[in-house]
């Protein structure tokens, strides 16, 4: 049995209102509290899983839980297959999916509310079952990442999540070992927390990005201290308040020994300006994606967006970490160049960011490869298309014939990865007639790689904590695909009722639609064309003869189906469909979603119709 999407998220919302409303977390708490102090032997290293499980059990909290738990709402009944069957939790699969290691140490981060949320001081409150503006807060800390439930924009968000964060040292021989305060003392990655604003129209805005040092724990009284953490704005608004954070933060298991608020507070540091080589580093997408060339279709995918800037102007010089660019879904061109760099890094080839500009003198930045032949490939992160590059001769004859170039690139000003930086001294820094041959320092000023690893490596003050893992997509693609196709049906019906026009949909030849936008994404992310003979083959059988076919693909990176329609009809070609009058008129239009990691979608739409020819 498999719950929709939007029915499962809802069971969870349930049921963590439910473990909320008995303070599940807060009794687990004092009984495994009570438990170490009462059960674990001075001699005895730590207790099992099994002896938690047991205390658990024996205080009669697990019958209390499963207790509240047992229920089938309304909601989630309709969608089960007949007979109805109840939803049934099992007990251990329960407690296992916590993963809680007696071994480790862990760090309870709990957000606690917020205030001074001043943009939202008028907010009104959502009425219930009304869709409204949401906050979401998203942490990343040591290859873990968390994402809290959406909470409704007002002054006072009504925050109440906690992250079970794990704090050990990744280097050989302590993967094991219980970190203690001075080991966890030389931790320096810091909790990067980022917020994200979702309108009721689901676009995603990056308000707050804040990294807490999160040490001073370990100073405090029993592990547990509480803490009130400002965030402040994104770019030309980075020096203005956005709102306050109330966090609570607690050891687990508590600490032995604490250390003195002097040792702590030497270990603080901050930084802002950070050097550009920080933000490329190998990043391995596992499983999620397969090839370069599907990478760069999935950065591809990820909204383009240029960093606002306040009263208009020109363009802000704005970098986004990682997180913030994933948790927003859309960044500009050096976030998108940056990624699309990382990841080629982490499929072992030599890549490189480029900066430089393109038409019209336009700041821009890309991406380049350099084969083991000595091939130059420029990558698009914009749009996923590969360029080779081919130097033209400023110095061979007039008449020699020259390569034109293809890209849209027109002068270029340095390179850079995660270990290099080179800056173009060439007599011409115009792309096309570049050479790349970067172990040329005639050509190539390399900047010293030590004084990189200095402000680069981990710890540094400048340096960018590790990169976040990249997290599978958790839209269904079919059942999205339906949604949106039948929100565009309902769309061009009333527009053409509007027009005084009857709508006659035809579900084969909408169906038979399918095999060209499948085609269309396959040479997007392999740059093979493959599969249109059937397609046309098939649309010709479908057409009786005297009638005409039109059809109109459109491709998005977003899932609204108003505002994808309403870019649709700016195009006269796709207006000239939707809009057809004539005899024995039948309509049809495909939705094919493609999903890629961090939930980013590539949506293709195929509007068509067939009628008969009228001589």
């Amino acid at each position: 049995m498999s719950l929709p999407p939007e029915k499962a998220s809802e069971l969870k919302q349930l049921i963590h209102q439910q473990l909320s409303k008995m303070d599940v977390h807060g009794r687990i708490r004092e009984i495994l509290a009570e438990t170490i102090r009462e059960e674990l032997a001075p001699d005895q290293q730590h207790l099992s899983t099994e002896d938690l499980i047991k205390a658990l059990r024996r205080r009669g909290i697990i019958d209390d839980v499963m207790k509240e738990l047992n229920f089938v709402p309304e909601s989630v009944d309709q969608e089960l297959s007949s007979p109805k069957q109840t939803v049934a939790f099992d007990k251990q699969s329960t407690l296992k999916k916590t993963n809680l290691d007696p071994t480790r140490r862990y760090l309870y981060l709990q957000v606690l509310g917020g205030k001074a949320f001043l943009e939202h001081l008028q907010e009104p409150e959502p009425l219930p079952g009304q869709v409204c503006s949401t906050f979401t807060l998203c942490l990343h800390y040591r290859n873990q990442r968390f994402r809290s439930k959406p909470v409704p924009c007002a002054c006072e968000p009504d925050f109440h999540d906690g992250f079970l964060l794990e704090v050990h040292r990744e280097s050989l021989g302590d993967g094991t070992r219980m970190a203690d305060s001075t080991t966890m003392l030389s931790i320096s990655d810091p909790i990067h927390m980022v917020l994200i604003k979702t309108d009721i129209f689901g676009e995603t805005t990056l308000v707050a990005s804040y990294f807490l040092e999160w040490r001073s724990v370990l100073g405090s009284e029993n592990g547990v201290t509480s803490l009130t953490v400002e965030l402040m704005g994104v770019g030309t608004e980075s020096k203005v308040s956005v709102g306050i954070l109330n966090i609570k933060l607690e050891m687990y298991p508590p600490l032995n020994q604490t250390l003195s608020q002097e040792v702590v507070n030497t270990q603080d540091e901050n930084g802002i300006n950070r050097p550009v080589c920080s933000y490329v580093k190998p990043l391995r997408a596992g499983r999620l994606l397969d090839t370069p060339r599907q990478a760069a279709r999935f950065v591809n995918v990820l909204g383009y967006e240029r960093a606002p800037v306040i009263g208009g102007g020109g363009k802000q010089e704005q970098w986004c970490t990682l997180l913030a660019f994933l948790c927003r879904n859309k960044g500009d061109c050096e976030d998108h160049a940056n990624l699309l760099c990382s990841l080629l890094l982490g499929y072992g080839l030599e890549a490189f960011v480029c900066v430089g500009t393109k038409a019209k003198g336009a700041p821009h930045a890309w991406v380049m490869t350099c084969g083991t032949d000595g091939t130059i490939t420029f990558w698009e992160s914009l749009t996923g298309h590969r360029y080779i590059h081919k130097p033209a001769n400023p110095d061979g004859p007039p008449l020699a014939e020259q390569p034109k170039p293809l890209y849209p690139y027109r002068t270029i000003g340095c390179v850079f990865n995660h270990q290099m930086f080179l800056g173009n001294c060439q007599p011409s820094d115009a792309v096309e007639t570049c050479i790349f041959d970067l172990n040329d320092e005639s050509k190539w000023k390399p900047m010293s790689e030590e004084a990189i690893k200095s402000v680069c490596a981990p710890g540094a003050t400048t340096s960018l904590p590790p990169f976040p893992p990249l997290c599978a997509s958790t839209i269904d693609a079919s059942v999205t695909s339906n949604e949106i196709e039948m929100q565009l049906r309902l769309l061009v019906s009333e527009h053409r009722k509007d027009l005084g026009l009857t709508t006659v949909w035809e579900d084969q030849l909408s169906y038979l639609l399918s095999p060209a936008l499948a085609s269309y994404e396959f040479e997007r992310t392999t740059s093979i064309s493959a599969g249109n003979e059937e397609f046309q083959d098939a649309i010709r059988r479908a057409v009786p003869d005297g009638h005409t076919f039109k059809g109109f693909p459109i491709h998005f990176v977003y899932r609204n189906a108003r505002r994808a329609f309403a870019t649709c009809l700016r195009s006269p070609f796709c207006e000239e469909i939707i809009c057809c009058r004539g005899d024995q008129v039948r309509l049809a239009v495909r939705v094919r979603v493609f999903t890629y990691p961090e939930s980013a979608c590539a949506v293709w739409i195929m509007f068509a119709c067939k009628y008969r020819s009228v001589l």
